[in-house]
This record gives C-alpha cells, structure tokens and sequence, in this order.
C-alpha cells in the first residue's frame, strides 16, 4: 500500500482529498507521526475481508510495517471516511484481530443440536513473527450442551485477550435434538 504526504490538514483538505479517491490516514506508533492520504481502493484488499493483515505502507519512498488499527466510516453511505495505523517492529508484542476457524464435524450438530459462534475474531497479542494468521479451533468432539472456551484452547506463542472463562463456540439443545435422544421412540402418527 502506498500514500502521499499531507501538506495541508483540516475539514476543508479532508474533503477535497475524499472528493478526488484518496482517504485521509494517520500513522503512529514509530519515531514518528505521517499523516497521509491513500487511495481508496488500495483499501478494499485490507477491509473488507475478515482476514487480518500486516502491511507494507510507503510514505514518500520510506516502507513502514504497521496494521490497521482504527477506520471511520459515513454515517449514511459507508464510505471510508479516515483511517489509523500502527507501526510495529519485530521485536515488540503487537496486538491484532485474528479471525477464528473452526474444523471438524460437531457430533451434536448430527444430533440436531443448534451450533452458536460467541465470536469471530479474536484479539491476540504475540510477536509480529509469531502471530498466527487465525485461530484454528477443532469441534470434531463437541456434543449437545457443550462448549470450549478460550481457557481450553493451546497458546504456544501468543496469549489471547479475553477472559479464559468465555466460551466461543457451544453447541445448545433444540426441540430436534430432545426427541432425536438416543433410545427414543418416534411417537404415534397424528390421525
């Protein structure tokens, strides 16, 4: 991703930069504060996906590692309207948004259980070298009435942000599930 300095800041600058494809950004975190703006599209690769991303931004010739950390959008149309971003280095923990990816097949989902995802992504904080692209969750041993919660899961190099006690993935009974009970019989035909 690529940006141009800011000369000019204020309302007025923002809006021409928005009326000609480019959003106003801000980058910090380093030796330094840049504001910039980039193109508007260089933002649909990084935004609208649920990955999370490291990024290369050049500023003027200089490349700085960084993520996204903040975006502001319209009110109305959804447009982009401001965008943050944080330098990191590689030898400093760094916090980021990891999506989750469950595997497997859930023996209470065959049963006719309901399956509820607590969440999606997750905030994690590792190395920039030891972050994991997501957070990989198998469920192959899940029942109806049960659930894994954040302290089950395995956190080789990095420590997940959010309270062990939290459950992210449960699998709860439904009105299918209580009459699909093992050893029931169907009951009689309505006459």
């Amino acid at each position: 991703m690529s940006g141009s300095s800011r000369e000019s800041v204020g309302k007025k600058d923002a809006k021409l930069q928005r009326s000609e494809g480019r959003i106003p950004c801000v980058l910090y975190g380093g030796k330094e504060q840049y504001k910039f703006t980039a193109d508007e599209k260089s933002f649909a690769q990084i935004v609208f996906t649920p990955d999370s991303y490291f990024i290369k931004l050049t500023i003027d010739g200089k490349i700085h590692d960084c993520i996204l950390k903040d975006i502001q959008y319209h009110p109305v149309s959804d447009t982009i309207l401001h965008a943050d971003f944080i330098e990191f280095s590689m030898d400093k923990p760094l916090t980021m948004s990891v999506p989750v990816q469950f595997t497997g097949n859930a023996p209470g989902l065959i049963k006719g259980g309901q399956l509820i995802k607590k969440f999606r992504k997750l905030n994690v904080r590792a190395l920039p070298g030891d972050m994991p692209e997501s957070v990989v969750i198998d469920i192959s041993n899940l029942d109806i009435d049960q659930k894994i919660t954040i302290g089950e899961l395995v956190q080789d190099k990095y420590t997940i942000l959010e309270k062990p006690e939290r459950y992210i993935i449960a699998i709860r009974a439904t009105r299918v599930s209580a009459t699909a009970e093992p050893g029931a019989e169907g009951g009689e035909k309505a006459k």
